[in-house]
């Protein structure tokens, strides 16, 4: 994979200039140098069989292939402890039609914290409406399909049950409506949870037009009219919006769910072990046919040139500084400390009525932090013990010196 991206990189910048903005070189540009000399190593020793390793220091950039796996392990971790026994979790996928697609691509930052915050207001109004508990939830923002083309969506995991709205001293979980087949795994209607997401978010969307936050050049260039955008949203006012709600995972715990989620949060969209072949201008690889969450598992493999390849890759770099992992609610930094010990004590004084709460299921997350932070031995397995480090030169100066790609184009913006 990084391969692909270090010999076709020159490609893509000339090729989409218009694509290629600053915060895009940048970021190809650490990838390219990822363990390289340039960024300097590490040295290591293995006192058991006396073999010395020097390991190269990674460029640390999140939409790295070779980088970041401890960030995933970290928000595992942190996830585990929210994640109570006896309550059963949801996964909730929030998509922005393909209609807005290239819209959101031109618009990333405002439209992708548009999509968190119309989630979790229709979440958060739907569950307090028809369940009547207090709500939360983690959501990660995922940009791509298995092609590798735009696919705007938000994974949310969500916990069935809570304090009751009526009783905060009371534990409320998500039952389905009378009318309803009773089957114990509910969260809320879906259709209502749909048509609230799309009215929230369509909402957003005319407060962004109104104020002017939309760049909206180009083919978009006539929509900058109050009319005219009015006429383009017509049509999604009337469309049912995917809105997908998941059980609970019979065959799996809910740490699964999270460590399912946890791979989408670093190193760009399609990992190494779906790459077939490369043989320097076309890149094989396999995905799966559909286009909906759930769908087919069934597999087909894609062939493109490596130039296209690199620039679907590039569609799906986050702005700089944008968290795709949000936590919402009861979950949020805010109100945690306090929902959570509100919530093991109704849990804990309900222990009787659930005939016994299974124990809390141990995660191997600590496990695999362990495995980023202690390097084996290549000799012998064994570990090894660090002896000296030299740190990576700031990125200003990499950037500015004869070390950078010979396609980053530098830059002189009078600093």
């Amino acid at each position: 994979m990084i391969d692909i991206l270090r010999r076709h990189a020159a490609e893509f910048v000339t090729v989409n200039s218009s694509a290629a903005c600053d915060h895009v070189q940048s970021t190809l540009a650490k990838i390219s140098l990822c363990r390289t000399p340039p960024l300097g190593a590490s040295w290591h020793w293995c006192p058991h069989c006396s073999t010395g390793v020097r390991i190269p220091n990674s460029c640390g950039d999140r939409h790295c292939p070779q980088c970041r796996g401890a960030q995933r392990v970290t928000w595992v971790d942190t996830m585990q402890p929210l994640l109570l026994p006896g309550v059963d979790v949801f996964q909730v996928v929030f998509t922005i039609p393909d209609a807005l697609s290239s819209l959101t691509l031109g618009n990333r930052r405002a439209m992708f914290r548009l999509l968190f915050h119309a989630a979790w207001q229709s979440l958060k109004t739907v569950i307090e409406n028809e369940q009547q508990f207090e709500a939360a939830a983690a959501m990660v923002l995922h940009t791509w399909n298995q092609h590798l083309e735009s696919h705007v969506h938000l994974h949310a995991v969500v916990p069935g049950g809570g304090p009751s709205l009526r009783n905060p001293e009371q534990w409320k979980s998500a039952a389905p409506p009378p009318h309803q087949r009773q089957d114990r795994w509910w969260l809320v209607d879906a259709k209502d949870l749909r048509a609230e997401f799309r009215k929230r978010f369509l909402k957003g969307l005319r407060v962004l037009h109104s104020c002017g936050e939309l760049k909206l050049d180009g083919d978009w260039l006539p929509l900058r009219d109050a009319d005219r955008f009015e006429e383009f949203l017509a049509p999604l006012e009337s469309k049912s919006w995917v809105t997908y709600i998941e059980p609970p995972p019979q065959a799996s715990r809910p740490e699964d769910v999270v460590k399912y989620l946890a791979r989408y949060l670093t190193g760009g969209p399609i990992s190494d072990r779906r790459l077939l072949s490369y043989d320097g201008r076309q890149v094989v690889f396999t995905a799966r046919k559909g286009t909906t969450h759930g769908g087919s598992d069934e597999t087909e493999q894609v062939t493109m040139p490596a130039g296209e390849f690199v620039r679907r890759w590039c569609l799906h770099i986050l702005p700089s500084g944008f968290t795709k992992s949000r936590r919402f609610g009861g979950w949020s930094s805010q109100h945690r400390e306090r929902y959570m010990d509100q919530c093991r004590r109704l849990r804990a004084e309900q222990a009787e009525d659930d005939a016994g709460l299974p124990e809390p299921a141990v995660t191997d997350a600590s496990a695999g932090a362990i495995e980023q932070c202690e390097r084996p031995c290549p000799t012998c397995g064994q570990g090894l013990e660090r002896l000296e480090s030299v740190h990576r030169t700031s990125w200003r100066d990499i950037f500015s010196s004869d070390d950078r790609p010979a396609w980053y184009r530098k830059r002189d913006r009078g600093r």
